[in-house]
């Protein structure tokens, strides 16, 4: 993991610099800019469930990345109380301006969702509503817990399952994605202020719009919190500067649905959904568990180039795809290729190369049976790894060659793990 997270630096310090220029000038969030750390926090804690009486199985996985600060939350639940078996919720929340309105998102919106359902809710429409209230109703209760004058929201997505219907609820620029039949049937729309529906409502509530900003300065033009964009007088909590009037979509069901996933921005300021829709199929047909996958995919968008905190639950239908022994038997073939490609690299070079040297030249190179959507980059910590490897197994030879005595000027050495600039 220290020798992915040293990759990472250097794979991204041009893209990290610019940004964190950016941010000083105050482009991120309103009132705080944040800044970046000096190498990415890596590390995550995935986690799963299942329940296979209705055949649904999720996981879930986050990592701080880049950001000074983790902002990113999550919930699932694979069962409703007071709700017939096969009702499920899940949620993923992004921060800005700090943590709080997300976490309040994870403990509170599904409790809201309950209330607003009832013991039997009416599909669609009635449920479709119950969405609406809810968000609006978790916003006015974070509301009056909210310090006054404080900065700061959440955007939000979440999927409710019924025996019958898909419900996505959304506000922001958090997404989910739909797989059926193996290709996307379905993407929610992100809420940025230049859009006709959200600039005309920001329009007649006296704001303005700036370099694609709400006032200059919020990317997005509805979330939960961010009261300081709802004070316009005289108008209700949907026709404000900032809405949080979630987008509700229902989507009958269908035996071809394959999975949903649900994404922080930062999942897809690095990859496109077409792209990770194929990335995540060809994980399952592997066998890879939900959680485990989940994982992948962070590691990956961070390879790719993202910046910010991420967080991806991953939920799988019945109809998700399979284990495949061929598709096993490749991947397999393939990480023993580039095992064995990484030690070439390292042993023909008259000087030790940098972790970044290699993966950059693997990277020139036409490497067959690559994963759909990540590439190289889903692969970054099988190199990595075998790049650590090959260097230790190199100096327990040469100290074993010296018995004890100091290694050779030319020899390599575990030193080369630290990557040169």
């Amino acid at each position: 993991m220290a020798a992915l997270a040293r990759l990472l630096e250097r794979l991204l310090w041009p893209a990290r610099k610019e940004e964190e220029m950016e941010e000083e000038e105050g482009r991120r969030s309103p009132n705080r800019p944040q800044s970046l750390l000096d190498a990415p926090r890596c590390a995550q804690r995935p986690h799963g469930g299942a329940a296979a009486a209705w055949g649904l199985r999720f996981g879930a996985s986050a990592v701080q990345g880049w950001r000074a600060h983790m902002e990113d939350a999550h919930c699932a639940c694979l069962a409703l109380p007071g709700l017939p078996p096969g009702w499920a919720f899940f949620a993923v929340l992004d921060g800005h301006g700090g943590a709080r309105a997300a976490l309040f998102g994870a403990r509170h919106l599904k409790g809201q969702v309950l209330e607003a359902l009832g013991p039997e809710p009416s599909e669609p429409q009635g449920v479709c509503e119950a969405l609406r209230r809810a968000f609006l109703s978790a916003d006015a209760r974070l509301r009056a817990l909210w310090p006054r004058g404080e900065p700061g929201g959440s955007t939000a997505v979440a999927l409710l399952v019924s025996p019958r219907f898909l419900y996505l609820a959304h506000c922001g620029d958090s997404r989910a994605v739909l797989s059926r039949a193996g290709a996307v049937a379905f993407s929610t729309e992100d809420h940025r202020p230049i859009r006709p529906r959200e600039r005309e409502r920001i329009h007649d509530a006296g704001g303005t719009i700036s370099r694609r900003r709400l006032e200059g300065s919020l990317a997005v033009s509805r979330a939960l919190g961010d009261f300081a964009y709802k004070e316009a007088p005289g108008r209700p909590p949907e026709q404000q500067l900032v809405s949080a009037e979630p987008e509700v979509t229902a989507l009958a069901r269908q035996a071809e649905d394959e999975f949903m996933l649900l994404a922080s921005d930062g999942v897809w300021d690095a990859m496109s959904g077409s792209a990770l829709a194929g990335l995540v199929a060809s994980r399952l047909c592997l066998g890879l568990a939900p959680e485990l996958l989940c994982a992948q995919l962070l590691d990956t968008c961070l390879c790719k180039g993202s910046l910010d905190n991420m967080t991806c639950l991953l939920v799988c239908f019945p109809g998700a795809p399979r284990p495949c022994e061929e598709a096993v038997r490749k991947e397999v073939l393939l990480d023993a290729a580039l095992g064995h490609r990484v030690a070439e690299l390292c042993a023909s070079a008259s000087e030790p190369p940098s972790l970044n040297t290699v993966f950059r030249t693997l990277a020139s190179e036409d490497i067959p049976d690559l994963p759909p959507g990540g590439g190289l980059y889903c692969k970054a910590t099988v190199i990595a790894e075998a790049y650590s490897q090959f260097y230790q197994a190199s100096r327990q030879r040469c100290v074993k060659g010296q018995k004890g005595a100091e290694e050779p000027t030319g020899a390599h050495s575990v030193s080369a793990l630290h990557l040169e600039a």
